[in-house]
């Protein structure tokens, strides 16, 4: 795929020229944003503090990476409390989140210098097909592409991941989000047309297991893959790339605006799904009965699971992934929210931002 950007030296801000990237009229979560120091983050969230927009380091300039952006070597982030080292000399990107409850990483408003937004990505990409590479898997994504325009749905469905920011290969998946209602019934259609999407399934099954166990570790291989079936997943017909769609929230969804969080401790539990209707959507809001407590970082942690209602989910993996009736078995943080409606209260929240612990939810039966 050709570089979206022109090449410049290390030491000045990279070119805002860019066919996939554009000035900044409205951030959504999972959008990618440029800074001055040719860092690309990606966006978390749908809200952020007047300073800061919210998100981690996914890409940035390193000697030892394999990707080339801007004429210089890029490195992939993909672990998200990795970027509290990646920043360590710059500790104007740490910031404390009032709707999260602690400390994560954003780019400072000022130092954004590109925006690159997904549904963007996906007009561009199919104005100007030439900015792909012809490789089998840039050939299925123009394809899916097509099918989305032709569907009517190029406003609730786009493109991120590395073929947002051009510094895909031929290995790369494809990586889709959609926005609301209507997208998540746009993006269940493209995913159940098996010419172009083959669902995971055989042999197959093993190689998705393996994609995933090594984050989701303690889940069995039939309740993972049960879990992982409810997602919007499978393998292009071509190439036979992984391609995954996010479910995100609609323009304009308040749903955790005017929330703080404080945090209690730590928690790991077993519990009942009691609503799944907030969880199809990222960040995922669930409904939950603690059954029982099976270790806590705080004492006489059974008073608090009578009071812990919901569990809330900024971590793309269990979007959709549970459904009223469910037991889940989860590691998180116990945190107190005061918000609106249901969100008020007690509740259990995983988040990719810690440095010491891997947070969890996995079917349990």
């Amino acid at each position: 795929m050709s570089a979206p950007g022109t090449s410049t030296p290390p030491s000045s801000p990279p070119s805002t020229t860019s066919p996939l990237g554009r000035a900044l009229p409205s951030v959504r979560d999972r959008d990618y944003l440029l800074d001055r120091s040719g860092v690309i983050f990606k966006v978390i969230g749908d809200v952020h503090p007047n300073s800061h927009w919210l998100g981690y380091v996914k890409y940035y300039p390193n000697e030892r990476g394999d990707r080339t952006l801007f004429g210089r070597t890029y490195r992939q982030n993909t672990v998200v409390s990795k970027a509290f080292g990646i920043l360590a000399d710059r500790p104007e990107c740490y910031v404390y989140s009032p709707a999260v409850g602690c400390v994560i990483t954003g780019v400072p408003r000022e130092d954004v210098v590109l925006h690159y937004s997904c549904r963007h990505a996906l007009a561009a990409l199919h104005k100007s097909p030439e900015l792909l590479d012809g490789s089998p898997v840039s050939k299925d994504l123009l394809a899916i592409i097509d099918w989305v325009v032709e569907a009517g749905a190029a406003d609730v469905i786009g493109v991120t991941g590395s073929f947002l920011v051009g510094v895909c290969n031929a290995r790369s998946d494809i990586d889709l989000v959609c926005y609301g209602p209507r997208g998540y019934e746009a993006a269940q259609t493209l995913f159940a047309d098996r010419s172009l999407i083959r669902p995971y399934e055989g042999e197959n099954l093993t190689r998705l297991y393996l994609r995933r166990a090594k984050y989701m570790a303690g889940s069995s291989f039939d309740m993972l893959l049960r879990q992982e079936a409810r997602k919007l997943q499978g393998l292009t017909a071509g190439a036979g790339a992984h391609i995954n769609c996010e479910p995100l929230r609609a323009d304009g969804d308040r749903t955790f605006h005017n929330v703080m969080a404080q945090e209690v401790g730590e928690i790991r539990v077993l519990a009942r799904i009691t609503d799944h209707r907030e969880g199809l959507a990222t960040p995922a809001l669930y409904g939950i009965d603690v059954e029982t407590v099976i270790a806590s970082t705080i004492d006489e942690a059974e008073v608090f699971a009578r009071r812990i209602t919901h569990l809330r989910s900024y971590l793309g993996a269990y979007t959709g992934a549970f459904r009223k009736g469910d037991t889940v078995h989860l590691s998180g943080r116990l945190v107190h929210i005061q918000g609106p409606g249901q969100l008020g209260g007690f509740g259990i929240e995983l988040t990719p931002w810690s440095a010491t612990e891997s947070y969890l939810a996995n079917l349990a039966r």
